[in-house]
């Protein structure tokens, strides 16, 4: 199996993405030039958190028209493995991959800090090593995480169980505190009606090594090996 990491100009996660899949989780991986249509035989996409273009005009609204990103869209539509980290959430969403948008935090300011997120389903290829209502401590870093669709989008999203991760506390709770920039119903990450596309805002790259302070965020990863492995 084999993972590719998008590079966008403006992307500042990419290396972190690469170096957990390639030293952490021991997988091949290569890094995918924005400019190119070649996916390079990879069996999964990481779209990673950054700046994409510099957010011009709003976030991942220029990304979505990379040529690497229609190689993506052909991919993901045909089942195969993307997920899309902080920034990478807001291109899926741009690119049509995902449904709703991402706006700007509640108070208008960047945050940067520790969350609790609540697996809200284990049956995703992205959460298949968790437990339903495990709560994972991840970081966050954006100034637009703030998600939002209309009604009749998260009623499908309750109702199909795509609403993969939520914020929540420590102890699990569901509380407007515990959401960090306004989302939606403390939406952390979502899947697509195919559960191969996850979009999430944490940043579990940052949050897959001891040293880093926790290794919570590599379950993501684990469950992408594992899900591979099982095709």
């Amino acid at each position: 199996m084999k993972f590719g990491v998008l590079v966008f100009p403006g992307s500042n996660c990419d290396h972190d993405a690469y170096w957990v899949v390639s030293q952490v989780a021991r997988q091949p991986v290569t890094f995918l030039w924005h400019e190119s249509h070649d996916l390079e035989n990879c069996d999964a996409i990481i779209v990673p958190g950054g700046f994409a273009y510099g957010d011009y005009l709003r976030t991942g609204a220029i990304a979505r028209f990379a040529p690497i990103m229609e190689s993506v869209r052909h991919f993901a539509n045909r089942g195969g493995l993307v997920l899309g980290i902080c920034n990478g959430f807001q291109i899926l969403c741009e690119s049509g991959l995902l449904p709703g948008a991402l706006t700007r935090n509640v108070g208008l300011k960047y945050v940067c800090k520790p969350v609790h997120v609540r697996v809200e389903t284990a049956d995703t290829p992205f959460t298949n090593a968790c437990r339903e209502g495990d709560v994972l401590r991840i970081p966050i870093g954006h100034m637009e995480g703030n998600y939002f669709c209309d009604a009749p989008t998260l009623e499908a999203l309750e109702k199909e169980r795509r609403v993969v991760l939520r914020y929540v506390t420590a102890e699990g709770e569901i509380t407007a505190a515990a959401n960090p920039n306004g989302s939606l119903a403390n939406i952390a990450g979502i899947c697509s009606p195919g559960r191969n596309v996850l979009g999430m805002m944490p940043h579990p790259e940052r949050s897959s090594e001891r040293l880093l302070g926790g290794e919570d965020g590599l379950q993501v990863f684990l469950s992408m090996v594992a899900a591979m492995v099982s095709t």
